[in-house]
């Protein structure tokens, strides 16, 4: 499961590492920029497949077009890679609605005893990367439209393991581009999604601040470690 993450980086280095624009009227709309603890209902940049060169706002939680209520989607946060190509609810927008989510780094908790550590995951450099998403439009009956995104996650790498049993679908750089692109089917983009290797990640654990979703400044990202952050580097 992956249900916290961050993005620390301004609309400028978005713009640069993805090679995407922000329409004027969208960048009021994010839940704020940077995010130290975004968490599911908060608005993220997206790159849909339909549109490469722009981002669009995305609500976290996947609302299937056929839903009844926007609040299922806080139970669609992720979408398991293993089986996606077999749940209704994903199918159709794995083959057609892809979607790169980008970050800059996830928390996942450890159980130690009867509490849990707290822990950042990120790229060794912390540069951008893109979670591999798939995204839905939704309209309510009282003609609200919603557009909103999960996160694929997979079998963890042998670092992420060490913190929990499941990470999210981190895409190289030269798979960003293939996985928004009409012309590869679902089958071989799923056979194309392996963990991120773990030699060029790492982790280290944060304060049980972040625990709080109403917690957002700089801190959260912080090792609680004297050293440098290489806990399981």
């Amino acid at each position: 499961m992956c249900g916290r993450s961050s993005l620390t980086k301004t609309e400028k280095e978005l713009e640069e590492r993805f090679g995407a624009t922000f329409y004027s009227e969208d960048l009021e709309r994010y839940n704020p920029l940077p995010n130290f603890n975004v968490a599911p209902s908060h608005v993220l940049p997206a790159i849909l497949n339909t549109d490469p060169k722009h981002f669009s706002p995305l609500r976290w939680g996947f609302i299937p077009f056929w839903a009844k209520d926007k609040n299922i989607g806080y139970k669609m946060i992720n979408a398991r890679l293993e089986t996606i190509l077999e749940k209704s609810s994903f199918k159709k927008a794995f083959a057609d609605q892809r979607c790169l989510i980008p970050s800059d780094g996830f928390y996942e908790w450890k159980k130690e005893g009867k509490a849990k550590q707290a822990f950042r995951i990120t790229k060794k450099d912390e540069s951008l990367f893109a979670f591999a998403g798939i995204w839905s439009k939704w309209k309510s009956p009282e003609g609200e439209t919603v557009h909103s995104f999960s996160i694929i996650t997979q079998q963890p790498n042998s670092l992420v393991e060490k913190i929990h049993d499941r990470m999210p679908v981190i895409l190289r750089e030269d798979q960003e581009d293939i996985w928004l692109s009409d012309s590869v089917s679902p089958t071989d983009l799923k056979n194309m999604l392996e963990p991120y290797p773990e030699d060029l990640m790492q982790a280290y654990p944060v304060s049980s601040d972040v625990n709080k979703v109403s917690n957002n400044n700089k801190s959260l990202i912080e090792s609680i470690q004297d050293s440098p952050p290489t806990l399981f580097d």
